[in-house]
């Protein structure tokens, strides 16, 4: 027996004091992460839907698009530079580059930033700046009590499921998406417990505070049959091409904007005037969150074709060009209304389609293939979740070595015919040579007769 050796029993004793003590100081110390960043991330929720209400009120509210696209970049260079972008990309780096430290004028810079840039007509999201300005209420906390750098990491990682689970009320897949989000393939274990109290306290005065959220149960009747895998795997794999395209066009409009000549406040100026000029050629349903058309999307309505496109395109321009904002409220843009256009073809209800579309792309786009499963389940109910969960990993695996987080870090090979490296940012994992081997075989027969069939 263990306890019959008198020094085992105290290494037992000694082991279990220090478990319980280290369990309720995180108890503690997640608790009152959770009810700070789930007050931040509201005043900025309400903040925001205080400026949408006035935009309604304003018939050409994008011509300020130039103005806001200006401001926005001044505010950001002058007062906090890593407030720039989609927020959560932002917290990733400092988790891994600067051991989580994020500076406190952070905060109210991306608030104030992000509600300029969507009062104006920016394509962005709310998401990111919430899992920014929890991750600098969080990082604020460790430096008020000096915490050790991998305390601050763990902190922080609880300031980002906290901002996520405030802003879609989804508190278990927010809590899972901050230990996901870091590595592809791996997950940080060590900050389950404090991530989900978190994330959890975040949601609950998100709800206190009078924040509503997406809550939209879909009934599939149809049950599992063999053909509705096979249609579910299609999506997958169509989501995680469509994801795909999302993640290099706005690398591409990184690149553009990296070369035009020019200071980055009249890059900025120019991309509100370009973005004035696509709006009178394609409507203001492209513009700011588009929650009309995720929610119609999801109701089953008919969506203009070229919608996941042009959405795209309006918010690739926008985050490229000096707007302040979260990308995860575009790729559910993205996902729902190509999931709905996308159900016709495989004669799936449109509603169910939009949800499973939503979800894959969120899975390939971010690389949380769990969180988005999981989230599914909070926002749409059990009954489509294993159509879900197919078609989330199946766009997980098909987005490649990408994401719209390149400072993730990638812990695993989607392919082992595929020979990348691992343990490092995406950034410097980007080029990778094939490894060919027999379970290959169809893609040389492929590859052979489009040769073929090219030169003739």
């Amino acid at each position: 027996m263990a306890f019959s050796n008198p020094n085992r029993f105290k290494k037992w004793l000694l082991e279990h004091t220090l478990l319980f003590v280290s369990i309720v100081r995180w108890v503690i110390l997640s608790t009152i992460t959770g009810l700070l960043v789930g007050a931040s991330a509201s005043l900025f929720i309400k903040t925001l839907d205080l400026a949408v209400k006035i935009q309604e009120h304003i018939e050409y509210y994008f011509l300020l698009l130039p103005l806001g696209l200006f401001f926005s970049t001044w505010i950001i260079s002058r007062f906090a530079k890593d407030a720039e972008g989609h927020g959560t990309e932002k917290v990733i780096e400092a988790i891994h580059k600067k051991n989580g430290k994020i500076k406190p004028e952070v905060v109210p810079v991306k608030l104030i930033a992000t509600v300029i840039t969507i009062m104006s007509g920016g394509s962005v999201g709310k998401e990111g700046p919430s899992a920014q300005i929890g991750a600098g209420v969080a990082s604020s906390i460790a430096e008020l009590l000096k915490f050790s750098p991998e305390d601050r990491r763990k902190l922080v990682i609880c300031g980002i499921s906290g901002g996520f689970a405030a802003v879609f009320g989804a508190p278990i897949a927010g809590a899972i998406f901050g230990v996901e989000v870091l590595y592809i393939g791996n997950m940080v274990y060590d900050v389950l417990l404090p991530s989900f109290i978190s994330g959890l306290i975040s949601y609950k005065t998100a709800l206190w505070m009078g924040i509503t959220h997406i809550y939209n149960p879909i009934t599939f009747l149809q049950g599992f049959t063999m053909v509705m895998f096979l249609k579910v795997l299609i999506m997958g794999i169509v989501a995680g091409i469509v994801a795909s395209i999302f993640i290099e066009t706005l690398k591409f409009s990184e690149f553009i904007a990296s070369k035009i000549k020019g200071n980055r406040l009249q890059k900025a100026l120019v991309a509100g005037l370009v973005l004035v000029g696509l709006t009178f050629l394609t409507g203001k349903r492209y513009l700011s969150l588009g929650m009309e058309d995720i929610y119609a999307s999801l109701a089953g309505e008919k969506i203009p074709f070229l919608s996941p496109f042009l959405k795209i395109i309006f918010t690739s321009i926008t985050l490229s060009f000096g707007g302040s904002g979260g990308i995860v409220t575009p790729i559910f843009y993205v996902g729902a209304t190509f999931g709905n256009i996308f159900s016709n073809i495989l004669y799936i209800p449109a509603s169910v389609g939009a949800a499973i579309g939503m979800m894959a792309l969120l899975s390939g786009a971010t690389n949380t293939p769990i969180a988005s499963t999981v989230m599914a389940i909070e926002i749409f109910g059990p009954s489509i979740a294993p159509l879900v969960a197919i078609a989330n990993v199946i766009s997980f695996l098909m987005t490649g070595h990408r994401s719209v987080y390149p400072s993730q870090i990638l812990g695993m090979k989607k392919s082992e015919s595929i020979h990348v490296r691992t343990g490092v940012v995406l950034e410097e994992a980007q080029d990778f040579r094939v490894k060919w081997s027999k379970s290959c075989i169809f893609v040389r027969l492929f590859l052979y007769f489009a040769r073929r069939f090219g030169k003739k």
